[in-house]
């Protein structure tokens, strides 16, 4: 058995688009790309890369074969930011449930945490949601996420709508 953490976890909702002033870009050469039907490994290594420090471990635990049915489903879109040719950070978008889609996972690789880009990769993750037919956004957050996190969410125009406890347990 893994080290287990207790966590606050934070529900948040947006229920219209956000009037927000266009981010400004991440320096130097950058891309946005959608990663269609990744494979199962490249999307490990961006859900690690990313998560390792904030105890991302739920998709950890899923069989390749699971993972990929949902990573690779034709409603869930995964947009992986380049900078200067090497991934700087991910998001997916959950349209699986539509009218409601869900920001999955948003988040940096560590060497980029700090760089101002992380507003850039939200503010592109909201407009990719709102560009479909959805009455609601929702993503969450917990106290193991960067501190920055819950209120960068805020100031983006998510609200919370519920809060709960949490426990999450590393693997060994």
């Amino acid at each position: 058995m893994g080290k287990k953490h207790k966590t606050i976890v934070t529900h948040l909702e947006m229920t219209a688009p956000p009037r927000l002033p266009p981010a400004p870009h991440p320096p130097g050469k950058y891309a946005l790309m959608r990663a269609e039907n990744p494979p199962v490994h490249f999307y490990r290594y961006l859900y690690d890369a990313v998560g390792r420090d904030y105890v991302w471990v739920n998709r950890k635990r899923l069989s390749d074969k699971v993972l990929a049915s949902i990573v690779q489903h034709p409603d869930v879109e995964i947009y992986v930011l380049y900078c200067n040719g090497s991934p700087a950070g991910y998001f997916e978008l959950d349209f699986r449930s539509l009218p409601r889609a869900e920001l999955s996972f948003l988040g940096l690789i560590p060497e980029q945490v700090g760089s101002g880009i992380g507003s850039f990769l939200l503010r592109e993750a909201i407009t990719m949601a709102w560009s479909r037919d959805i009455n609601r956004l929702i993503v969450q957050t917990c106290t193991l996420d960067h501190p920055r996190a819950l209120p960068m969410y805020q100031r983006m125009g998510f609200t919370p709508y519920a809060q709960e406890e949490a426990e999450l347990e590393e693997l060994d």
